[in-house]
């Protein structure tokens, strides 16, 4: 036994010790291959599970390294069942591989029969599948190499996809660093995934992966198709590439609902592509009527579900996920993992702020007490309302504008869900609000007055949560949110986390009203903040109104 951090249960729950001198060391080491599912005060629950050492295989972690990691670490014997698990788990990744044939086109190849007869017979594979070759060999219908991925992976028996890419059309791209220098970790992503072929790079929100795109686009060189959650999204990438790389204003397109322009770079909005026309989703061609060499997938946890079914019939094209976070709380990882590819290239949040690279950020959790009033309305509420009813009270109004004060003269967003809750706080506190209906006119001009420091306070809708940047930005004050959701509460914290001119570091308030369902639900928010390595201080409302903070 040694006095280590962290302790293995048979279960596959991984406990760390926070208090523990080598909690952060031993965090670092983890995070390829676990989860956090829970982070109280003193002690993190992590999981292990399939799809997390899969990815952590696929990276280029080995079993043997996994196990050492548990064992050095682990305070007590790690149990038997665990270190065989965690060997068998990860074997079953590549026994199985898609490979190029010049004969029968696409076929599956492994190095395990048993594991071939037994997927083929499976009802969803067998209508995949073309002749049999030989004992450790079978056709693919080409069609289907996306499907079968997704397939096998449901059965437990993920393929690894060695059968190439075409090169798609060619067109000169190349990266103009003349007043900036990509940075060491820019430049290891975009080489992790070009090498990996397809597969999702994981960096912190204001970590630049737009330039990890730039230059994932000049290994290509090569027509790329670029899919952003929004036309704001969309312009600030023209904007990146126009000043980062050797293309100019004729050779990028802006497919949204503003513009139908395709050009050798088509930067296209998820919105548009999943519109429907008369039953049928009207601009999905887009994808395979042209001869995309890369296509790039921005914010790829938010990817809708009618994207994925296309990205399952283009797995010859080259594809680029972006996140700062696989987290999909509709449990659809193994979809990103199968189609778009695994992790290529993930690093710790903090690790980038040791840098230098994003702001140093303190994460504030404010607790107000409900009125009598509040407290019985919320009582009564039904089910479906009670979040809403306990989110959006009065007393929470009141901190928000106590926060505003105290932070006065500095860039402030004020967040939320509920746009009744934002009208108010726009009204109380005389500043501007973005919601989904202000024009996209309106809405630039307000970032722009935020970025000059013209306006120094706005209130947001969840339209704001991703890829805006507004880099001076330094407090973010969270009134509601989209219930547990961790994504969202990481993509928050991002809007604070662009580096300061002056060094500043962020505050990343989130008001919170206690014994509700609010509560419970800012627990789950911030399991991912917690596993990059914030901890949040939890502080009373009348430390605001008596400015103790």
């Amino acid at each position: 036994m040694t006095d280590g951090p962290l302790i293995v249960q048979s279960d596959k729950t991984l406990l760390l010790d926070i208090d523990h001198p080598l909690s952060t060391e031993c965090r670092r080491a983890i995070a390829p291959f676990a989860e956090l599912e829970r982070s109280p005060e003193h002690i993190h629950t992590y999981r292990l599970t399939p799809l997390g050492l899969w990815n952590a295989r696929a990276a280029g972690h080995d079993a043997e390294q996994v196990i050492d990691t548990l064992i050095k670490y682990s305070r007590y014997a790690v149990p038997h069942s665990i270190l065989i698990d965690v060997a068998e788990t990860m074997s079953r990744y590549g026994r199985l591989r898609l490979e190029a044939d010049p004969v029968h086109g696409l076929i599956l190849v492994t190095t395990d029969t048993a594991v071939l007869e037994e997927v083929i017979r499976a009802r969803k594979i067998a209508p995949l599948l073309g002749a049999r070759i030989d004992a450790e060999t079978i056709a693919v219908l080409p069609s289907q190499r996306g499907a079968i991925k997704q397939s096998l992976l449901r059965l437990g028996w993920p393929a690894e996809d060695f059968a190439g890419y075409v090169d798609g059309q060619a067109h000169p791209i190349d990266l103009v660093q003349n007043d900036w220098k990509i940075r060491p970790y820019q430049e290891l992503a975009a080489e992790g995934f070009w090498h990996g072929g397809s597969g999702v790079v994981v960096l912190p929100c204001g970590a630049g992966k737009t330039i990890v795109g730039a230059a994932a686009m000049a290994h290509a060189k090569a027509t790329t198709l670029i899919l952003v959650t929004n036309t704001i999204a969309a312009r600030q990438w023209r904007e990146e590439l126009l000043k980062r790389t050797t293309l100019n204003e004729d050779e990028i397109g802006e497919y949204s609902g503003a513009k139908k322009e395709i050009r050798p770079v088509t930067i296209a909005t998820y919105q548009v592509m999943t519109k429907k026309k008369n039953g049928v989703y009207a601009h999905l061609d887009l994808f395979d009527t042209h001869d995309w060499g890369l296509i790039i997938y921005d914010e790829v946890h938010l990817l809708p579900a009618p994207i994925f079914r296309f990205t399952a019939d283009i797995q010859s094209r080259r594809r680029l996920g972006l996140t700062a976070t696989l987290v999909r709380e509709d449990g659809m990882e193994g979809e990103v993992f199968s189609l778009i590819g695994p992790k290529r290239y993930d690093v710790p949040w903090k690790e980038i702020e040791s840098q230098g690279y994003i702001a140093p950020a303190e994460c504030i959790e404010v607790r107000v007490n409900l009125t009598e009033a509040e407290r019985l309305l919320y009582a009564t509420a039904e089910p479906e309302n009670r979040y809403r009813s306990c989110a959006t009270t009065r007393t929470k109004r009141n901190v928000v504008e106590a926060l505003v004060e105290k932070h006065s003269g500095e860039q402030i967003l004020v967040i939320g869900q509920y746009i009744d809750q934002l009208d108010e706080l726009s009204e109380t506190l005389g500043v501007p609000l973005i919601k989904g209906d202000t024009p996209l006119k309106e809405r630039e001009v307000l970032f722009n007055q935020f970025r000059t420091g013209e306006i120094t306070c706005l209130v947001v809708s969840k339209v704001a949560n991703f890829s805006i940047d507004l880099p001076d930005a330094t407090i973010a004050i969270q009134v509601s949110g989209a219930f547990g959701s961790r994504q969202e509460e990481a993509q928050r914290l991002g809007r604070i986390l662009r580096p300061k001119s002056d060094g500043r570091g962020a505050k990343f308030y989130s008001v919170i009203s206690r014994d509700t369902i609010d509560q419970d639900f800012a627990q789950n928010r911030q399991r991912f903040l917690a596993e990059q390595g914030y901890s949040y201080k939890i502080i009373d409302a009348d430390d605001v109104f008596q400015g103790k903070i």
